[in-house]
């Protein structure tokens, strides 16, 4: 089973996120379950948003507690929670953020990609909801997901331009992991 925990604040598109990756697990011939933690139910209060799958159904139904994957939309959080709480020695990180930004020591083989998402999604949506970019960007940078397949999940999810937008913010989110793991840059490590 893997297990994925998307670390955003409401109103930011982390049960989005969730959802079009589970439908693209699901398309891909996988038992995904998406869901939501949230504490109050206001606008830009810290929540998480949750993703298991596997190769059978998915029973378990808890908090993700030691994630294989941590997809960061807010790095503002990172100031006051332990986002990379958990993560699996070899897992894997991807944060909406600046190359520059700091970073909390990572164990030996965690990766972390920093993505310009928000900027991405600024360029190709009007407004900087980098979501769709970082599931380019996690497929990238896990294999777990091929681009087609997220492709399709959003075409069926967005209609008309907003449809066209988060397309090419996946295709740049990709392109931009994609080109780091290129020029041997697999994530900064701990």
């Amino acid at each position: 089973m893997k297990e994925i925990r998307i670390h955003a604040r409401a109103g930011q598109g982390a049960i989005t996120t969730a959802a079009l990756l589970g439908f693209s697990y699901f398309n891909e011939g996988k038992y995904p379950y998406a869901f939501p933690n949230f504490g109050a139910a206001r606008m830009g209060a810290p929540m998480n948003a949750f993703v298991r799958v596997d190769t059978d159904p998915v029973r378990l139904r808890s908090q993700i507690y030691e994630p294989d994957y941590v997809i960061i939309v807010d790095p503002t959080l990172m100031r006051g929670y332990n986002c990379f709480s958990g993560l699996k020695d070899d897992g894997v990180a991807i944060i909406n953020g600046k190359e520059d930004m700091e970073l909390p020591k990572l164990k030996a083989k965690q990766r972390v990609f920093v993505v310009p998402a928000n900027e991405i999604a600024l360029k190709n949506i009007g407004r900087p909801l980098g979501n769709t970019a970082l599931i380019g960007a996690f497929a990238a940078a896990t294999g777990e997901l091929k681009l087609d397949n997220i492709i399709a999940v959003v075409k069926n999810r967005f209609k008309g331009k907003a449809q066209e937008g988060n397309i090419q913010a996946v295709k740049e989110g990709f392109e931009f992991v994609k080109n780091k793991l290129k020029a041997g840059l697999s994530g900064r490590q701990g």
